[in-house]
């Protein structure tokens, strides 16, 4: 059986829906397959559950830290980590199924549950039984948790993110392998609940850090909540119930492991080898970041599933490029966002815009700022961590930060609107900063790079009226 249709979308995740969305504008002739569960990786596994998580564990260690203070009656909050566990689920219930019911009411009967393969570029088979002929095709199928081959015979006992929230408890001792953002952010969630973690990474960096000072200061603020080596492989071995955990000189005796090694595109036994493209060492095929084109074939790959940026904000920017192009005879480049990464650990880390592996030190200034002596961080008691501002020499433009400060969310988004708007160090410098805010200490970063720049004229942080009498401010 053949059936036609204009466009098919493999994968219901957030590209997926986001180029769904940007069809349904102009047409109503496409399918949208997805071989389940419904409800995106970020309501699912990913974003929404993990914070729900860390949300509650920073609750639990504020509290303690009171306690420790005398501001509370009791001197140690316990913890019941099934029931958190259960509230988790809660929450990631009704994530989920509100993007299980979104996905229904946009794609309704275009909506087609099963798996597809690619037999060529205009041909799509649905569960090995019915082929689908169509003009372009986009691959959204998304990723998964990466795991060493070395693991596969106990694969099963490994914990990631995609199964970490199913259980109805967990270990009191974890190995947490492998330091990206996933997992520094559940790792310190789990040490602040009571596990008893350590953590590997074989990469001296971590959290996608670059910047060796920030992520001094990131590593130094984390090891005060478990321990963590670095610069290192990490061997793990069966061990009766549990583990072993070798690494260098050291042993180490756990009860769970998490795989915390980052993830990897979901594109096996897709077909990608019937498009007659040459595919890299992880099965990907060569595509434009800004049309999405898989070389110049009607077939489009977005989101996770073509390895480059597996960020929700930036898989539904390439699903809308995606849809768009899908849309029209030949495709048209967009411009991508500035880049912007946030891990929620405790400092915050973030980078944003080009950060040091990015450019040639001799063509920037660094702004920088220690949070440790932060006057608003101090009063709070979370003065810990860096901000590292980068400026170009010539232009004086902010191209980009890293951090691992409180609150760093807020700053990054401040600083990737001042990246995008090509905003100049003197420029961010005259805009007001209020005392006592943890902003001030973007300001002592931008102070230190406006010292560095060979500036022609005076890096005043008020500019001079002009001869005209000013007008008043409101």
């Amino acid at each position: 059986m053949i059936k036609t249709v204009d466009i098919v979308v493999i994968g219901a995740g957030s590209a997926g829906l986001a180029a769904v969305r940007r069809l349904v504008k102009e047409t109503d002739n496409y399918l949208l397959i997805d071989r389940g569960p419904l409800g995106t990786t970020c309501a699912r596994v990913g974003c929404m559950p993990s914070k729900a998580l860390i949300s509650i564990a920073n609750d639990l260690h504020k509290a303690n830290e009171l306690a420790a203070k005398g501001w509370l009656p009791w001197p140690e909050l316990s913890v019941d980590l099934p029931a958190i566990l259960k509230h988790v689920r809660r929450k990631r219930d009704y994530f989920a199924t509100g993007m299980v019911e979104a996905t229904h009411r946009l794609a309704g009967r275009n909506l087609v549950e099963g798996r597809a393969r690619l037999v060529g570029p205009d041909r799509v088979l649905l569960n090995n039984r019915e082929e689908i002929r169509c003009r372009k095709i986009i691959i959204a199928t998304g990723s998964r948790p990466i795991l060493p081959r070395a693991w596969k015979p106990f694969a099963d006992r490994i914990f990631t993110s995609d199964n970490l929230f199913e259980q109805p408890d967990l270990p009191r001792r974890m190995a947490l392998v492998g330091l990206g953002v996933i997992g520094i952010e559940l790792g310190l969630a789990l040490a602040r609940l009571g596990v008893e973690v350590t953590g590997f990474g074989r990469n001296p960096h971590i959290a996608g850090l670059h910047d060796p000072r920030v992520n001094e200061a990131a590593l130094e603020a984390i090891r005060r909540e478990f321990p963590v080596h670095v610069g290192s492989e990490a061997e793990v071995a069966v061990r009766g119930n549990g583990f072993t955990i070798r690494n260098g000189d050291r042993s180490i005796p756990v009860d769970g492991v998490i795989a915390g090694l980052g993830v990897t595109p979901n594109v096996e036994e897709l077909g990608l080898e019937t498009l007659g493209v040459p595919l890299d060492d992880r099965g990907l095929p060569p595509f434009n970041p800004n049309t999405l084109q898989i070389a110049d074939l009607p077939v489009f790959i977005t989101g996770d599933a073509n390895g480059s940026l597996p960020l929700l904000h930036e898989a539904q920017d390439e699903g809308f490029i995606a849809g768009s192009n899908a849309l029209v005879s030949s495709s048209r480049c967009f411009q991508r966002r500035t880049p912007l990464r946030i891990c929620f650990s405790d400092p915050q880390i973030a980078s944003v815009g080009c950060t040091v592996n990015h450019h040639r030190q001799d063509a920037v200034v660094t702004g920088r700022c220690d949070f440790r002596q932060q006057s608003r961080a101090i009063a709070e008691d979370r003065n810990a961590g860096a901000l590292h501002v980068y400026a170009d020499r010539t232009t004086a433009r902010l191209i980009g930060a890293e951090m691992a400060v409180p609150d760093g969310e807020h700053l990054a988004h401040l600083l990737v609107l001042a990246v995008q708007q090509q905003l100049t160090v003197h420029q961010l410098l005259a805009m007001p900063y209020y005392h006592p805010t943890l902003e001030e200490g973007l300001r002592i970063a931008l102070r230190d790079a406006a010292e560095q720049l060979p500036d022609p004229h005076p890096a005043a942080e008020l500019s001079l009226c002009e001869s005209r009498p000013e007008a008043p401010l409101c």
